[in-house]
């Protein structure tokens, strides 16, 4: 037999045709998971036929129970004992109205006429001295009888809970829907209300504790619904501070159903701690409950603080309830912020965000008018307080990023469409919600932690009655690091969702609070330089550079000489003549004023910078140090806006000099080192910060030294590239800046176009004519022609309007103007002047033209008051005739100079350079374009602060200007 024989199988008769194995299997399969269906679905019909009939049995049940409880409740003259209440009034109401919810998933009007008569039966019971007449006094009864009267209070509790929730003053029952909510939360209060029990049945004190402990227990497990509805009627009823209040409900009865609904949101925070002080210590999960569906619910309605009447804020500011959620929260966070997230955001703002805003604002006690009156609540435990704000503001992470990039999206299409105003007016919404985050931007927030961390003591009243004794790593102390992970998470939400000062509120408060900045350097120092190393002892700078500044002087001199020499000192004196300084000038400055300087040839001299930690920049530090560093640049570089020279170098203040070279010293390695190892994005923010406080330090430094010349060099002394290969690696960062692929630069040119005093400005100058020669062969492969000939620019200019003349032929040429010009004067007459250019004339034309233009006669720039006389833009340029125009085109002037090494002998002002390199000026640079403006705005500074504080309004009417003489 053969193998496709074998394969085969017959079906016994029943068809001549045979089939394979494996199909038989199949068709045997298939017809098996058919029956299976079929039977399936016939028993699926059976149970939805049961389910069916069920409920049309329960609904005329229902509806049957409904008629004959009216009847009995229009009849007087039934005997109205605890059991009548619970047998007659009671059981079939509690049927009925469960059912209806059920049915209709809200409650009908029928049914609130019924809550109506039976809640106000159920009080007047409840309420009776008469033991036989007390429904409460069931819970003391028989066991049936304590077994039904436990039910059906928790059925109350339920029912009054969806009053609760479902109140609605628009519908035709508005009105009795109002009143039966009142009528709901004074049921529900008497039910809980211990001293009430007690005062009725004083002799059952540990019935009526278990009793309404029991209750109380229904509540904290969620089961019972009243904190959501608690949320649903606030959310409804309540409008924040501010807003319209579209609800017609009377102001009474609003804040008696207000307060009732607080009292019971507290409820089970306050029998928790009389449990623990009378009774002993109360389970964890009761807590961790109760906690739970406080934070979900309560704690994330939106302007929550903003909405409830002022008289019942000091209630949910208690350290008890404060504490626990606190504790839980830290605990039970994954959970907690899985439920948060299911619930509907409010403007687009998610929930655990509000909860952020309500405890900041529920934690503190302040003015919102005045930043230094406030304080936290008595009690609080700081250490809990910041880490739970922590905790949600990493939760928050993905969110803020979301908006980051959506205002970065807008911000992009904005400026291609124009749209910068519409762009401000749209980003509105969010300003609201930053308001509810003030207490964290005033002085006092700020004040307190570092006070407490100064103290040792974290908390402001120690509280013994938590319940959470076993969880150790909750009672630790506040520690530095706490508040900086506090305050850069305040940094980041400021950042995405303050659209018009970002994060600016947070940084004032960290950058003028004197001790905070102090305070992260000792950290950083104690962290990243160990004791015992070269660079942790503050006065080595001082002591090397007295050793060697004798030796430095004599060879820095002879060195400049040597550079003045060379072929290529006219490009250092080009560069530096934009600056502002000559050559000789800038030496000068460093002999007489910067004893610091080190001799360049000392090559040990970089090991002092040479730290373990930062030799791989970012990535070698630890995620502490990490946040510490970044909130210490981000602050530092904030104050060094405002320090002015005195501050700095007289005062010193914050720091000392010599702190402030180390401090110089280390960010300068940090960032080279991370631009060296090519840090990824994941440290993209540190180094954006840490560079900008580099550069502010560095800038400083050029207009006034305070650190060695070789403190900047330090870090790439050993490991400097090639000139030719860094300016490779610029042109690559040019490259992929226009492209828009950041992630194609390499982190050597990133390192030049940030950070390039590492650097020796001869090899940038050597660096700037590498650049210069690799354009241009560039654009002779590209067919541009070298030299003068044929296909040269042609220029034929007027000697007395050479100004006109070059801005009308040369403007409109863009990157032409890089060729060859070949440059014909005509002279008054009319006539070409005899000669040809071959490079002198162009040189002529250049300087001449440059010399016409930046003349102040001609009105386009104008010299600054100081000795001096350094240029800047007249202000009624822009009021001429193509003036703005012509002032670019001199900044073409001066490229075409510096693109052919022709030396234009002029001066700009350093704010004038420092605006057009997009760079921050500082105030006392203020002083070459204004001497007199300067020192009046220094004696403001420096004598008016004395008198009034900062924090205070002032009437400027009251002040007489006056002018301050100047001191020869």
């Amino acid at each position: 037999m053969d193998e496709h024989r074998k394969q085969l199988v017959s079906l016994r008769g029943a068809s001549a045709k045979e089939i394979t194995r494996d199909a038989l299997l199949e068709k045997v399969s298939r017809e098996r998971e058919l029956r299976n269906h079929a039977r399936r679905t016939g028993a699926a019909a059976l149970i939805i036929q049961k389910i069916w009939r069920r409920y049309n049995v329960m609904k005329m049940v229902a509806g049957q129970l409904q008629d004959n409880w009216e009847t009995l409740m229009s009849c007087d003259g039934a005997l109205r004992t605890a059991k009548w209440v619970s047998n007659d009034l009671l059981r079939p109401f509690l049927f009925f109205a469960t059912r209806s919810s059920t049915l209709h998933h809200e409650i009908q009007l029928r049914d609130i006429k019924c809550i109506l008569v039976c809640f106000k039966l159920l009080l007047q019971s409840i309420n009776s001295t008469d033991l036989d007449k007390n429904f409460c006094a069931l819970a003391f009864g028989s066991s049936e009888e304590k077994v039904a009267w436990f039910f059906q209070a928790r059925k109350i509790i339920t029912i009054c809970s969806s009053v609760l929730g479902e109140c609605d003053h628009t519908t035709l029952d508005g009105k009795d829907r109002i009143l039966a909510t009142a009528l709901a939360m004074r049921l529900i209060v008497a039910l809980t209300d211990l001293e009430a029990w007690k005062k009725f049945h004083p002799h059952k004190n540990g019935d009526t504790t278990y009793a309404v402990k029991d209750i109380i227990r229904f509540i904290a497990s969620g089961k019972s619904g009243l904190y959501c509805s608690i949320r649903n009627f606030i959310v409804k009823f309540l409008a924040p501070a501010g807003l319209p209040n579209k609800s017609i409900m009377q102001r009474d009865d609003q804040f008696i159903i207000t307060a009732s609904a607080i009292t019971m949101a507290l409820r089970p925070f306050q029998f928790m701690k009389l449990n623990a002080d009378n009774i002993g210590s109360i389970h964890m999960s009761e807590v961790k409950f109760t906690a739970e569906e406080y934070c979900i619910y309560f704690l994330t309605i939106p302007w929550l603080t903003e909405r409830l009447p002022v008289g019942i804020l000091p209630a949910l500011k208690h350290v008890t309830t404060l504490s626990s959620c606190f504790k839980t929260l830290l605990i039970a966070k994954e959970n907690i912020f899985v439920q948060m997230s299911n619930l509907n955001q409010h403007m687009g703002i998610p929930s655990a965000a509000w909860a952020l805003a309500n405890i900041i604002n529920l934690t503190s006690v302040h003015d919102k008018d005045c930043s230094d009156s406030g304080g936290f609540v008595e009690g609080l435990e700081l250490k809990d307080y910041v880490l739970t704000v922590c905790s949600i503001s990493d939760h928050l992470l993905p969110w803020l990023e979301d908006i980051r990039q959506t205002n970065k999206k807008e911000n992009d299409e904005d400026i291609i469409h124009g749209n910068i105003e519409e762009r401000g007016a749209s980003g509105y919404s969010n300003a609201p919600f930053i308001d509810l985050l003030r207490p964290v931007h005033q002085q006092w927030h700020l004040t307190r932690l570092l006070t407490s961390l100064k103290s040792g003591n974290s908390c402001i009243e120690k509280n013994s009655s938590s319940g959470y004794q076993s969880l150790e790593w909750l009672e630790q102390k506040l520690e530095v690091l706490d508040i900086v992970f506090f305050y850069s998470s305040m940094l980041n939400i400021f950042s995405s969702l303050n659209k018009f000062g970002g994060p600016l509120p947070i940084l004032n408060i960290l950058a003028f609070t004197p001790s905070f900045i102090p305070m992260l350097w000792l950290r950083l120092e104690s962290s990243i330089m160990p004791e015992g190393s070269p660079f942790a002892n503050t006065y080595n700078l001082s002591r090397m550079s007295e050793a060697s500044q004798n030796e430095n002087q004599g060879i820095q001199m002879k060195k400049e000489e040597r550079v003045m020499k060379d072929t290529g000192n006219k490009w250092a004196s080009v560069l530096q003549k934009i600056k502002g300084k000559s050559s000789t000038d800038e030496n000068v400055t460093r002999l007489c004023k910067d004893p610091l300087d080190f001799d360049s040839n000392l090559d040990d001299a970089s090991d002092i910078w040479d730290i373990e930690p930062l030799r791989r920049g970012p990535l070698g530090l630890s995620k502490e140090t990490s946040q510490v560093m970044h909130m210490f640049c981000a602050t530092y570089a904030h104050l060094l806006l405002i320090l002015d020279d005195i501050e700095f170098y007289e005062k010193q203040v914050p720091f000392a000099i010599e702190q402030q070279r180390k401090i110089a010293a280390l960010l300068n390695t940090l960032v080279y080192n991370g631009f060296l190892h090519n840090n990824g994005q994941q440290n993209k923010p540190l180094m954006d910060v840490a560079g900008r406080c580099l550069l502010l330090l560095y800038e400083r430094d050029c207009r006034h030294k305070f650190c060695p010349t070789s403190l900047w060099l330090a870090p790439a002394r050993k490991n400097r590239p090639p000139i030719a290969t860094a300016a490779r690696a610029h042109e690559a960062v040019i490259t992929g800046m226009r492209i828009g692929d950041a992630a194609a630069i390499p982190s050597m040119g990133s390192l030049i176009t940030t950070m390039p005093h590492v650097f020796p400005f001869d090899e940038r100058v050597q660096m700037f004519r590498e650049f210069i020669k690799v354009d241009k062969i560039s654009r002779r492969m590209a067919g541009e022609v070298a030299g003068p000939g044929p296909g040269s620019i042609e220029v034929a200019v007027r000697r007395d309007h050479i100004v006109e003349d070059g801005f009308k032929q040369l403007n409109s040429l863009g990157s032409r103007l890089k060729s060859c010009i070949n440059v014909s004067f005509v002279n008054e007459f009319g006539l070409p002047e005899a000669g040809l250019d071959y490079g002198g004339l162009s040189k002529e034309f250049l300087t001449d033209l440059a010399k016409a233009a930046f003349d102040p006669q001609y009105g386009l720039f104008s010299q600054t008051s100081t000795s001096e006389r350094l240029l800047i833009p007249q202000t009624t340029a822009r009021v001429l005739q193509n003036g703005m125009q012509m002032i670019e085109f001199l900044g073409r002037v001066v490229g075409k100079a510096l693109y052919e090494g022709i030396l234009l002998d002029y001066s700009f002002s350093p704010v004038f350079v420092q605006k057009i390199l997009g760079r921050y000026s500082f105030l006392d640079e203020l002083s070459s374009l204004d001497p007199e403006l300067y020192r009046n705005l220094m004696f403001v500074k420096h004598s008016v602060t004395e008198v009034i504080p900062w924090n205070k309004s002032v009437n400027l009417k009251n002040f007489k200007i006056t002018h301050i003489p100047s001191k020869h």
